[in-house]
C-alpha cells in the first residue's frame, strides 16, 4: 500500500488530524465492556483527544513535561497518549503490573507531574508512593469504580478534566490545533523504559519521526491497509504494543481492539479475528499448551487424527520452508488436514483471519515456530528493540526460516562487529537514554551505529541469525558452544514446561532450573487421579518429576542428533518450588528471564546441581499481589536427565 499521508503529518497528533479528514467515519477503536463492543470513529477519537488535551492544559500541563500513563489497554489511555503529545508533553507508559516502588525511580528521574491511571488499583499504588514523588501534582483516573470516597489533592476522574476541556474549547476552539502546530518530527514522542534484563531499566527517548518512519517502512513492506484489525492486549509500556496498537495504527489508519480484561483475551481474540497479529513467544507457547490440553481431553480417534495430520504438517511445512515442490499426495493430505485439523485449530486460537503474525521480544523456539507455520499461520520473526523502534529485520513472505529473523527492513543497515555483536544504523534509533549521556555513548557510537548487545551473524542470503545475548553466549569447560536461550526455548516447547533457565558457562556440563506449566500439569495430574494442594505440592510429586524428566529426555535426544550441540544436553535439572515472577525480580515485566539475578539468588541451588547432590533445602523470599512479603521453605529433589551419545556426523 502506498501511503496517503501528507509530508506535514510528521507527528502523531497531526496523523490523527489527517485520519479525521480522510476516514473520519471509519472505526478507529473498539473496547469490549460487559460483553458488548463499543466503537469510536476517527472523528470521535479526535473529539475525545481535544477535550482531554484542553483539560490537561487547564490543569497546567506544559510542553516538554512528562505524563505517566498506567493501565491495561483502554481507549481513554490511548486518548491520553495523544492528548499529552498534542500539548507537546511526553507520555511515559509504565507497566501496570509493577509494584508501586518500581515506579519511584522513574517518577524521580523524569520529574513526572501528571499521572493518568486506569482504575482504583493503579490509583492506590500511586497514592502509596506519592510522598516519595514530590513532583506528582495530578492523578487522573479512567474507571471511577471504588474511588467515590477518595478525597486526595489533585485526584480527579479523566471525565472531569475532559468536561473542563469542553468548556475551554467553547471559548477557544482552536486551542489544541495551535499546540499541535508547534510540534515537530524531532520532538520526543514518548519515554519508554527498557525491561532491565541485564541491569537497571533506562529511559529511551524516541521521537515522532523515528517511530513514524519505521512504521511506514513495515507498512509498505507488508502491504498493510486501513482495513486491518489488531488486538491490543499487551502492556502499553512495551515498545511492541506501542508500535502495533498506536504508531502503526496512526500511520496506517487501521482499527485497534481492546479486550474486556486479561482473562478474556482468548475469547475476544476469537471474536475479533485480527488480520494483523503480534505476540511474544510466551503467548504462542500458551496457545500451544491450550491446544495440547484440549487434545489430551479428546477421544482416542481425535487424538490419533490430530497426531497424524500434525506429522503431515511438519513434513510439508519443512518442505515449504526449504522452497521444495510438494508431491500430489502431500498437497492432498494438507488439504484434508486443513479441513479436519489445521482450520479448526486456527479458529480455536482466533487466528483464522490472520494474514500476518509476528513474534518478537526474544527468540522463539524453532519447534514452536514450525508448529504454527505448519498449521497455516503466516508467522514471521521480527527483530528489533525499544532503542531501534522495533523494525530492524522482518522475514519477507517466501523467505521465512526458523533459524533467522530475516534481512534488514528498508532503511536499516546492519554490521557484525569483530566480537560478533550486531550493530544497527537507521532513522529509527533512539535519540538518547534520558539523562544518561554515559549509557547513550556506550551504545551509540560516533558513526551512528547502535550496539545491540546481541550476538549474531549474516548468512549468505543476507538474513540475520541471532544466537543469544552477546553477554550470555559462552563455552563449556571443553570448549563447546553454550547458548542458554536456545536450550531454554527447546525445553519450553513442551506444554508442561513454562520457564527454563540453563546454566553451564565454564562448567563441565549443562544444568537447568525448570518451572512447570501449572494449568497443563494440573490437568495432566487430574486425569490420572493425582491429588495436590497447590503448586508446591504438585511439583513435589514423583509422578510430575518423572513427567518433566521425559520432556527433558526428548530435548536431549534431539540435541544428540547435532554434533555441535550434543555436548550441551541437560545433565541435571530441578523443578523450582515457585514460579519465576517479575515481582520477585526473576523476570522482567516483559517476562524475559533475568539469568544473572536468578543465578545469584539461587546460588546454593545452582551449586547443588553441579555438585551432584540429590536434595537441597531452600528458603525464598516472595512478594504477594497485595504487596506483602513472605518466605517459602522447601526441600527440592535434584534429578539426573537421560543423556544420549553423540550421533556421528554422516559425512
Amino acid at each position: 500500500m502506498e501511503s496517503d499521508l501528507p509530508l506535514s503529518a510528521d507527528t502523531f497528533p497531526r496523523l490523527l488530524l489527517h485520519h479525521e479528514q480522510v476516514r473520519g467515519h471509519r472505526v478507529a477503536l473498539r473496547e469490549k465492556n460487559l460483553g458488548i463492543w463499543r466503537c469510536w470513529t476517527w472523528r470521535e477519537v479526535g473529539r475525545e483527544v481535544r477535550e482531554l488535551a484542553a483539560g490537561l492544559h487547564a490543569l497546567g500541563l506544559e510542553r516538554g513535561r512528562h505524563v505517566a500513563v498506567i493501565g491495561e489497554n483502554r481507549p481513554r489511555l490511548y486518548f491520553s497518549l495523544l492528548a499529552t503529545q498534542s500539548l507537546g508533553a511526553v507520555p511515559v507508559p509504565l507497566y501496570q503490573d509493577a509494584v508501586a516502588t518500581e515506579w519511584v525511580p522513574v517518577f524521580a528521574e523524569a520529574q513526572i507531574e501528571f499521572a493518568i491511571a486506569e482504575d482504583q488499583e493503579q490509583v492506590d499504588k500511586l497514592l502509596e508512593i506519592r510522598a516519595q514523588c514530590p513532583t506528582l501534582r495530578h492523578i487522573l483516573y479512567d474507571d471511577p469504580r471504588g474511588l467515590r470516597r477518595y478525597h486526595e489533592p489533585g485526584l480527579a476522574p479523566c471525565e472531569s478534566a475532559a468536561a473542563s476541556g469542553r468548556v475551554l474549547l467553547l471559548q477557544d476552539p482552536g486551542l489544541v490545533e495551535r499546540h499541535i502546530a508547534l510540534g515537530r518530527g524531532d520532538d520526543p514522542a514518548a519515554l519508554f523504559y527498557t525491561s532491565g534484563t541485564t541491569g537497571r531499566p533506562k529511559g529511551v527517548v524516541q521521537v515522532h519521526a523515528a517511530l513514524i518512519e519505521r512504521s511506514l517502512a513495515c507498512t509498505a513492506m507488508e502491504g498493510l491497509t486501513d482495513r486491518e484489525e489488531v488486538l491490543a492486549y499487551l502492556p502499553l509500556a512495551w515498545i511492541g504494543q506501542a508500535i502495533f496498537s498506536f504508531a502503526q495504527a496512526l500511520v496506517t489508519g487501521y482499527a485497534v481492539n481492546c479486550p474486556e480484561s486479561p482473562s478474556t483475551v482468548m475469547n475476544d481474540l476469537r471474536e475479533i479475528g485480527p488480520t494483523y497479529f503480534f505476540a511474544p513467544p510466551r503467548v504462542f507457547e500458551a496457545m500451544l499448551t491450550q491446544v495440547m490440553i484440549r487434545m489430551e481431553d479428546a477421544c482416542l480417534l481425535k487424538r490419533r487424527m490430530f497426531d497424524h495430520f500434525i506429522g503431515v504438517a511438519r513434513g510439508v511445512g519443512k518442505l515449504r520452508l526449504e522452497g521444495k515442490r510438494l508431491a500430489v499426495v502431500d498437497r492432498l493430505q494438507s488439504a484434508i488436514g486443513d479441513l479436519l485439523v489445521y482450520g479448526p485449530v486456527r479458529n480455536m486460537l482466533g487466528l483464522s483471519r490472520a494474514r500476518i503474525a509476528y513474534t518478537a521480544g526474544e527468540a522463539i523456539g524453532p519447534d514452536l515456530f514450525v508448529f504454527f507455520r505448519s498449521i497455516g499461520v503466516n508467522l514471521k520473526q521480527l527483530y528489533g528493540s525499544t532503542e531501534t523502534s522495533v523494525f530492524v529485520c522482518v522475514q519477507p513472505d517466501g523467505e521465512v526460516r526458523p533459524d533467522t529473523v530475516g534481512p534488514p527492513v528498508a532503511g536499516v543497515q546492519i554490521r557484525i562487529a569483530d566480537n560478533g555483536e550486531v550493530l544497527v544504523r537507521s532513522a529509527g534509533l533512539l535519540r538518547e537514554y534520558y539523562r544518561d549521556p554515559q549509557a547513550t555513548a556506550q551504545v551509540k557510537d560516533s558513526e551512528g551505529w547502535f550496539h545491540t548487545g546481541d550476538a549474531g551473524l549474516l548468512d549468505a542470503r543476507g538474513h540475520l541469525k541471532i544466537l543469544d545475548r552477546a553477554a550470555d553466549v559462552g563455552r563449556l569447560a571443553d570448549g563447546s558452544l553454550f547458548a542458554p536461550r536456545f536450550l531454554e526455548n527447546k525445553l519450553k516447547f513442551s506444554p508442561y514446561i513454562k520457564e527454563a533457565v540453563a546454566f553451564g558457562q565454564g562448567r563441565d556440563r549443562v544444568c537447568a532450573f525448570l518451572n512447570i506449566d501449572y494449568e497443563a500439569v494440573g490437568n495432566w495430574a487430574e486425569r490420572r487421579g493425582l491429588s495436590y494442594g497447590g503448586y508446591l505440592d504438585l511439583v513435589g510429586r514423583t509422578e510430575v518429576l518423572d513427567l518433566v524428566a521425559e520432556c527433558v529426555a526428548r530435548v536431549n535426544a534431539d540435541l544428540a542428533t547435532d554434533p555441535q550441540l550434543a555436548g550441551t544436553q541437560i545433565r541435571r535439572f530441578v523443578v523450582l518450588h515457585k514460579e519465576l515472577d517479575p515481582d520477585d525480580g526473576e523476570l522482567t515485566r516483559t517476562r524475559k528471564v533475568r539469568r544473572r539475578f536468578i543465578a545469584d539468588k539461587y546460588r546454593e541451588l545452582v551449586d547443588a546441581l553441579f555438585d551432584g547432590r540429590a536434595e537441597q533445602a531452600v528458603s525464598t523470599e516472595v512478594r504477594y499481589e497485595d504487596g506483602h512479603s513472605g518466605t517459602i521453605f522447601a526441600t527440592l529433589t535434584l534429578r539426573e536427565a537421560s543423556f544420549f551419545g553423540e550421533v556421528p556426523d554422516a559425512a
